[in-house]
Order: C-alpha cells, then sequence, then structure tokens
C-alpha cells in the first residue's frame, strides 16, 4: 500500500512538472504571437501612412529612379566629365501599361504594403530582440546590446544602396535593350514596381551579412579563418552578383556595385575575428576563475 501511494505521489508530482513546461511553452508561443501582432500592426501602420500619400510618394520616389534627372543619372555625368568620359543617360523610355481591372488599385496596395514592410523592418527587429533577450545571459545581453542599431544601420544602408545606385543602372539598361527594332518595350506596372521593390529589399537584406556572420560566429560555424581561406571563392561570387544585379556591359558600373559587396565581406571578417577573440577572453577568464 505504501509503495502504491508513493508512486501516486511521485505521479502527480511529474504531471505537475509537465504542466508546468507546458504553461512556460504556451506562455512562450502567447508573448511570441504579440511581438508578431505588434510587428504586423507597426507595418500596417507605415502602409497606411503610404497609401494616404501615394500620389506623391509615387511620384517623386517610386518613378524616380526612372527619369533621367535622378540624382544618381545627374552624379553619374558629373564623373563622366572628370573621366572624359560621356556617362549621362540620354533618355530612359520607360512606358507603363495596366493590363487589369483593378491592377492600379492594387499597384498602391502592393506599394504601400512593400514600403510600410521597408520601414517597418528596424521596429520589428527591435520586436525580435525583446522576444530574445530574456533567454540570454547577462554578458550575452551586453555583448548583443547593439543588434538593433547596427541590424537596422546596415538594412537602410542597403536600402538606400540598392534605389541610389544598382535600381536606376539596371532599370537604364533594361529600358533601351532591345533585341531587335521590330519588338517595342512596354513595361506593365506590376513588373516595374516587383523590379524596383526587389532591387531595393533584396539589397537592404544582403547588407544583413555582418549580422548573420556574428550569430553563425556565435555558434562556432564560421571562424574569421575559414573565411579569409575562401575570400578568392567569395571574390568570385561577389562579382557574379554584381553582374547580375547590374546587368550592363559597363565594367564601371559592375565595380561601383560590387566595391561595397566587397567591404561588406572585409567587415563581416572583422566580425568573426572579434567574435572569436571574445570566446577566447571568456575561456581564460573561466579557466583562471576557481
Amino acid at each position: 500500500m505504501s509503495n502504491l501511494s508513493d508512486k501516486l505521489i511521485k505521479s502527480i508530482k511529474d504531471k505537475g512538472k509537465n504542466l508546468e513546461g507546458e504553461m512556460s511553452f504556451f506562455d512562450h508561443l502567447e508573448e511570441l504571437r504579440w511581438h508578431l501582432v505588434r510587428s504586423a500592426l507597426a507595418i500596417v501602420a507605415f502602409m497606411i501612412l503610404t497609401f494616404s500619400f501615394f500620389g506623391w510618394i509615387y511620384k517623386h520616389i517610386i518613378m524616380a529612379p526612372s527619369r533621367p534627372d535622378f540624382w544618381t543619372f545627374r552624379m553619374m555625368c558629373d564623373l563622366g566629365q572628370w573621366l572624359h568620359r560621356d556617362m549621362c543617360p540620354k533618355d530612359i523610355n520607360i512606358k507603363l501599361i495596366n493590363t487589369e481591372m483593378a491592377g492600379q488599385f492594387t499597384l498602391m496596395i502592393d506599394s504601400s504594403l512593400m514600403i510600410g514592410l521597408i520601414m517597418g523592418i528596424p521596429y520589428v527587429l527591435y520586436e525580435l530582440w525583446r522576444f530574445i533577450k530574456p533567454a540570454l545571459h547577462e554578458k550575452e545581453r551586453k555583448a548583443a546590446s547593439g543588434f538593433v542599431f547596427y541590424a537596422s544601420l546596415l538594412f537602410i544602408t542597403g536600402v538606400l544602396f540598392g534605389y541610389f545606385i544598382i535600381t536606376p543602372v539596371s532599370l537604364n539598361f533594361l529600358a533601351g535593350f532591345t533585341v531587335s527594332d521590330a519588338i517595342q518595350n512596354l513595361f506593365s506596372v506590376d513588373s516595374y514596381i516587383s523590379s524596383v521593390s526587389t532591387l531595393t529589399l533584396a539589397t537592404g537584406l544582403v547588407f544583413e551579412l555582418p549580422i548573420l556572420v556574428y550569430i553563425l560566429a556565435n555558434l562556432g560555424i564560421l571562424t574569421p579563418k575559414f573565411m579569409k581561406e575562401t575570400r578568392r571563392y567569395a571574390i568570385v561570387i561577389i562579382l557574379i552578383v554584381a553582374a547580375v544585379v547590374t546587368p550592363t556591359p559597363d565594367m564601371l558600373t559592375m565595380t561601383v556595385v560590387a566595391i561595397p559587396l566587397f567591404l561588406l565581406y572585409e567587415l563581416s571578417i572583422s566580425v568573426a575575428g572579434f567574435v572569436e577573440k571574445r570566446k577566447k577572453k571568456r575561456q581564460q577568464e573561466e579557466g583562471l576563475t576557481p
């Protein structure tokens, strides 16, 4: 009888521990849900703001890279004069058409959502940091305290680079590229918006490379030695990416795109080296601690 009661008490205790673990798990899910809800609300708020001023945004932001008086093309003209080369775009012949009944309304919704997403990324990163922060130790919190700032800074820098460099150069080349004079270039408005948003957002994500390397280096997956040894392969990949992103035969344009990617890779090596030195220092301190 005593053994039976002991087993019953032990079973009740085990069940209590399981329930406590399940409640803890569901509590984390509930917390994650609210972080996601707040992030979504921030993106929706930016989307509504963009939708309210869409006429101005469409004219001065979305369509700006397709005009010869865009800032990038003016800088190219100045650079061409300094290099004694003709680098001014003669005419960017982009004629947009709409082939769907609700195409223009869909354009407003999709564009507002994309801009809202780009504007809301820093806040999404902030909510992500708030979610993972309680699970970190004190030293890890201090080491990653600038996560939101640096990740947001890199993303915004990438977006600006994509918008002011890659997008106008790509549009200038693609708009004037023809296989035959018998084929007239008429672009759907969806195609134009997709090209601008993809180039801009993708570049912003690519510029998050140092943050990704920081995480992988902390996990022990990447080391500065490995990155230095594979630098030659990284250079080839960067040149291929630059050639694909800027589909133009001009080597100068491809070099302008490739240089920031090289710098990003070198910065990532420095980040991995910093993480490795910090790990070694921590191991030495723990070894000296009785």
